[in-house]
């Protein structure tokens, strides 16, 4: 069984791959019904859950490639039972809050109005976060504090004890344990970073403001940036020799003592 969602006023210039790139944010999808012959074009959506669809309709008005997308459905769908997250295993997109998923949207480079980022926030106010996404972000929280700062400890927790230390401490662990460094996950690196209390607060609490979104959109572009410039520079290193040796002495040297 699948999920739908009808879009309509599609541009001219938008392909089936580029609508799937856009509503993939918004979790799992099953097929498309691409419908070129139109003018404008409009396709039919089919999503894996019904979360992921009732997150696709919040995008209703949305831009991609300079046109607004008409966004809605035939039916209601249905609430889903929450199921419980699973230690280890990642957590599905369609799981997530809906003004992450939003500033994701923005992080990304597509438009979209604080009208639909109020419309995000007030979603997250009705039906809260999940408990999976809860679950699987408070094991991330004691897995990069554990690791980082010893057993039966949390980066929110610690940051929250030393606020006046966090932005130090939180760059020792950074390069000092490497995490963030090796960190395939936004929210790893999010963690063990200097404004990990911000970005925990942001994902587990629904009282937030539209510029929360924006300013969340603009963590998760720099952190997507700074992966992106480590792995150039790790390629770059493992092509001279010695380089990565020299590499990780300085940045021993030059790490600031853990608080």
């Amino acid at each position: 069984m699948t999920y739908a969602i009808n879009v309509s006023g599609i541009a001219p210039q938008t392909t089936e791959q580029q609508l799937h790139d856009f509503f993939s944010f918004c979790g799992k999808i099953s097929s498309i019904d691409f419908i070129s012959t139109t003018t404008p074009k409009t396709a039919t959506v089919h999503f894996e859950k019904a979360s992921a669809a009732k997150t696709a309709l919040m995008l209703n008005g949305g831009n991609l490639d300079g046109a607004h997308l008409d966004v809605h459905s035939d039916t209601v769908h249905p609430d889903e039972e929450e199921q419980p997250h699973t230690p280890g295993h990642p957590i599905d997109q369609s799981d997530k809050p809906r003004a992450g998923i939003a500033a994701e949207y923005l992080a990304k480079g597509y438009v979209l109005s604080d009208g639909i980022l109020q419309r995000a926030i007030q979603l997250d106010n009705e039906k809260g976060i999940s408990k999976r996404f809860l679950g699987y972000f408070q094991s991330l929280d004691t897995t990069v504090g554990s690791k980082a700062l010893g057993p039966d400890q949390t980066i929110s927790g610690k940051v929250t004890a030393a606020l006046q230390s966090a932005t130090q401490q939180a760059r020792a662990v950074d390069e000092q344990k490497g995490i963030s460094k090796g960190a395939n996950d936004y929210y790893t690196r999010a963690l063990s970073s200097s404004w990990g209390q911000r970005v925990r607060a942001f994902y587990t609490d629904t009282s937030k403001q539209v510029l929360d979104i924006h300013e969340e959109a603009r963590r998760i572009a720099a952190t997507q940036k700074g992966a992106q410039t480590q792995e150039a520079s790790g390629s770059a290193s493992a092509e001279i020799p010695g380089a990565a040796v020299a590499t990780e002495k300085t940045k021993t040297a030059e790490a600031p003592t853990v608080v």
